[in-house]
């Protein structure tokens, strides 16, 4: 395709693609299915990479993200971020309404809309393209997250319509929808585990609430992965003078014709009684939502009564926030026990009578240790004050002490492992209790198996974990080397067990002694080694068998390895249980080495040339363009020296870095001519 057919289709391709989008993410009523627009999106993208002027900022292929910013620059607000006067009882509200009317005798009416619980953001668009999009930082100046914000889907990069000026700002609100963030939580909750964190550690890093994940989100440096955290938006005030605009719901609607997300649930109110049935019908139905909202916002409608108010130093005189309180349930807590995970860390849990909070049924809540319990005094049998403001997980808050029927004797944390039995162990500074009888307690034995057979280790699909348990209770495994010696009369014998499930499970098995050997490091659950420090051990020392035999300060000069990883791999690999099941695993025919050719490079166009790269790219993201330079012979660096041959340079690269380049007598490349290097 020459370029001129090439540049009509991806015009049509935007088009199509805007439409579609409009349809899907502003109207919840798509067309076609996800399939057929991934196929219209990759189309445009292979266009795009293929002739990189005819892509433009507000091409629909942005929404993927892929550009990586290592600073966000501050941008002083045009039009000050003001701060709402909050509100927590119907009585601010009268005093909110009587200030308003010794102010303005006249007729007036309220505009209410849902007050979303995340992070608010100014978008300004030149001649109706997306072009800035600033935080609200501390009011007066805020961080520059645009290569983020283009990602959100329901933001239009090219506005619809006409009417709009040249140059605009318009206010919003950035959230993560509950269903993103739940999944953003369970994601995070797997890759603790792998790591091998326990309970107590995945609670406390996973988001506490979909505000503080979208705000992190905002601030990640790859903006493909902003992408995959699903944020959206609702845009609340156009910003500046728009003549023949009376109102701020005419405001609303204004912005609406242009393509802009705005709330079906905002509603015009005639009197301070109106407002009160908005807030009571939302404080009862907000679990209905699929986003949170953390209260009601009120604006006197009318610009003209607006101007009158005026504006305190911090805040508008005509507005104020209702803040809903936290849903808390009240319940009994029956009794008391523990959970005990892959590690052995031992987890003790709340089981509550069922009672009805903020949109679920919840019968538990973690305790998460002793030393939780005995602050709280927390007894069984007690009345319990529970709370999910946002949480994953419940959490109880507080204890009705005035409820317990007997003085009773406080909680006495368990001394043996309620699986196994074994005596129960504490380091010295940790608050978690461990049950260190590893290769004889059912739950551990059963959560290394789950965790070698994931879809990011062994990938043995075939094996779920209900099978896995089944296996253990049998006796048939008890490690993953045991897994290898199964046979189909032994799987068949079993209840439920057919000729084709049998078969699945042993050719599962089978092929996954081709997985690659960075993953099998990954699969042997060594407690902090991830996926990408798997990586970095299988290159760095070729075989298990190296990194085995390595020091304490042979492990650390790995990338990525430090103090506390390199002590975990060392005590696992000197564990004779942990090799002898290793060397079972070899014998079976599980890959211990790097294959001669992983990781090598794909042509030596690069061979002996030294890269940095910086700043932001359009053709590909950052860790895309390091990539290509390894699988072309190059070497990447991470600092401009004098071992530095070439400076790949993107847009907002740090002048620091070009002077000493330009210093050093280091060649300086677009992205474009880095491309046709590698072409060539």
């Amino acid at each position: 395709m020459d370029k001129s057919a090439a540049e009509r289709r991806v015009i049509e391709l935007n088009q199509v693609i805007n439409h579609h989008n409009e349809r899907y993410y502003q109207e919840a009523n798509p067309e076609i299915s996800d399939y057929e627009f991934d196929r219209l999106l990759e189309e445009l993208q292979m266009l795009e990479r293929a002739f990189p002027e005819l892509l433009k900022s507000d091409s629909p292929s942005q929404r993927v993200g892929g550009s990586v910013t290592k600073n966000f620059p501050t941008v002083v607000h045009e039009f000050p971020f003001l701060s709402l006067a909050n509100s927590y009882s119907r009585e601010d509200l009268e005093d909110f309404d009587q200030r308003i009317r010794k102010l303005w005798t006249g007729a007036f009416s309220y505009t209410c809309e849902l007050k979303y619980d995340g992070v608010a953001i100014g978008l300004t668009y030149e001649k109706g393209i997306l072009v800035r999009a600033v935080t609200r930082g501390d009011g007066a100046m805020g961080d520059e997250v645009t290569p983020n914000v283009r990602t959100i889907r329901n933001i239009p990069l090219r506005l619809k319509g006409e009417g709009f000026p040249n140059t605009f700002e318009i206010r919003g609100e950035i959230y993560m929808p509950l269903k993103s963030f739940e999944q953003l939580n369970h994601q995070r909750k797997l890759e603790l585990e792998d790591l091998g964190y326990n309970e107590d550690q995945i609670n406390e890093k996973l988001f506490k609430n979909p505000r503080n994940a979208t705000a992190g989100s905002l601030k990640i440096q790859e903006s493909a992965e902003v992408a995959k955290r699903k944020l959206d938006c609702c845009v609340y005030a156009l910003m500046g003078e728009y003549p023949g605009l009376e109102s701020h719901f005419d405001n609303l609607h204004l912005a609406g014709t242009w393509g802009f997300p705005v709330s079906k649930h905002s509603k015009t109110c005639a009197s301070l009684s109106d407002v009160f049935q908005f807030i009571d019908y939302w404080d009862e139905q907000r679990d209905s939502l699929p986003f949170e909202i953390d209260g009601i916002v009120i604006k006197v409608n009318e610009y003209a009564v607006q101007r009158v108010l005026g504006n305190t130093a911090k805040s508008p005189r005509w507005a104020m926030a209702y803040k809903f309180k936290a849903r808390q349930a009240y319940t009994l807590l029956d009794h008391i026990s523990y959970q005990v995970g892959r590690t052995g860390a031992i987890t003790p849990v709340a089981n509550l009578k069922p009672v009805f909070l903020a949109g679920t049924t919840v019968k538990r809540a973690s305790l998460h240790n002793a030393d939780f319990i005995a602050e709280m005094d927390i007894r069984e049998g007690d009345y319990v004050w529970v709370e999910k403001g946002g949480e994953i997980i419940p959490k109880i808050v507080g204890v009705d002490v005035n409820a317990r029927k007997e003085i009773g004797q406080p909680h006495h944390y368990i001394e043996y492992c309620p699986e196994c039995k074994s005596p129960l162990h504490r380091k010295e500074g940790e608050a978690q209790h461990y049950c260190l009888n590893a290769n004889g307690c059912r739950p551990q034995i059963c959560g290394k198996i789950i965790h070698y057979v994931g879809r990011k280790a062994m990938d043995i699909s075939s094996l779920g974990e209900k099978t896995i348990e089944l296996f253990v209770s049998e006796g048939l495994i008890r490690t993953p080397a045991d897994l290898y010696q199964l046979t189909k009369e032994e799987i068949l014998r079993l209840e439920g067990f057919k000729e084709l499930s049998t078969q699945n499970i042993l050719d599962g098995i089978a092929q996954s002694k081709e997985v690659p050997f960075e993953r099998v490091i990954f699969a042997l659950g060594i407690r902090y080694v991830g996926e990408t420090v798997a990586k970095k051990l299988a290159i760095h020392f070729r075989s298990l068998e190296n990194i085995r035999n390595a020091t304490l300060e042979q492990l650390l000069e790995a990338e990525e390895i430090g103090e506390i990883i390199a002590q975990s791999v060392f005590d696992y690999l000197r564990n004779t249980e942990h090799w002898e099941m290793i060397e079972a695993l070899r014998h079976a025919g599980v890959k211990m080495e790097l294959d001669a050719d992983a990781f090598m490079p794909k042509s030596d166009v690069l061979a002996g040339k030294t890269f940095v790269v910086s700043g932001v790219f359009s053709l590909f993201s950052r860790d895309e363009l390091k990539k290509k330079i390894e699988e072309n012979g190059g070497k990447v660096l991470s600092s401009v020296s004098g071992a530095t041959q070439f400076l790949v340079a993107g847009e907002n690269m740090g002048p620091e870095k070009r002077k000493k380049a330009d210093k050093l007598g280091v060649s300086i490349l677009s992205e474009q001519e880095f491309n046709q290097m590698i072409s060539h």
